[in-house]
């Protein structure tokens, strides 16, 4: 897969349309990568010290490397990027398949384009995925602001308290191996309802974030 979407922000707002790249991340370019190395750098920096350095080196992931990738341009590059990758998660004594979305982000300049864009993009992809559900997480803080905006227009059912436990994508002979945070989850359902979700709040990831 590696195609452009006819998906624009056209009537949002007066900004030139954004043209949306779908991607195996085998189909990355080297100069793929460095762009979106550049872009992470300048979208994730302003929001802390430390969150710009998994991009340094023109590495374009984080923590697990995405298998597949929604890239939208417009007549400035790279705009909006969210990644995807399938996994199992455990859930109690449940093991779940996901696509786990996550690696989000906007240029700082076109924070009004918002994530809905991206996950309006995704459905049709996880769709041919053949995944029961989406996931995601963010900060607790966010709460307010992604009800607002997916949980409210049916995009996304949003779970709040949920603990989950990652791998550290480094190994650090300071710190243990694993960490586990407090966050609030985001649930797609794809091919399985949301009655089909499994009950509990704390989940294995059983690799890094995404």
């Amino acid at each position: 897969m590696n195609m452009i979407v006819p998906e624009s922000t056209r009537g949002v707002s007066a900004r030139p349309p954004v043209r949306w790249r779908l991607c195996w991340e085998n189909d990355l370019e080297l100069a793929d990568h460095i762009e979106l190395s550049d872009f992470f750098r300048k979208t994730y920096g302003p929001t802390g010290e430390f969150n710009a350095k998994p991009f340094e080196g023109h590495r374009s992931w984080a923590g697990a490397r995405p298998e597949i990738r929604a890239i939208g341009y417009d007549d400035r590059g790279i705009a909006i990027h969210i990644g995807a990758l399938r996994r199992f998660i455990k859930i109690g004594q449940t093991d779940l398949l996901v696509a786990e979305l996550g690696l989000y982000g906007v240029r700082p300049d076109l924070e009004g384009l918002g994530i809905t864009h991206s996950i309006r993009v995704m459905y049709p992809v996880l769709r041919d995925l053949g995944v029961p559900f989406g996931f995601g997480t963010v900060r607790a803080a966010l709460q307010k602001h992604i009800t607002r905006l997916l949980g409210r227009q049916g995009l996304a059912t949003v779970l709040p308290g949920l603990r989950v436990r990652s791998a550290r994508p480094d190994i650090y002979l300071t710190v243990p191996p694993t960490r586990v945070e407090d966050v609030v989850g985001l649930v797609l359902p794809i091919a399985r309802p949301m009655s089909e979700w499994p009950a509990g709040d704390t989940i294995e990831r059983n690799g890094p974030e995404l």
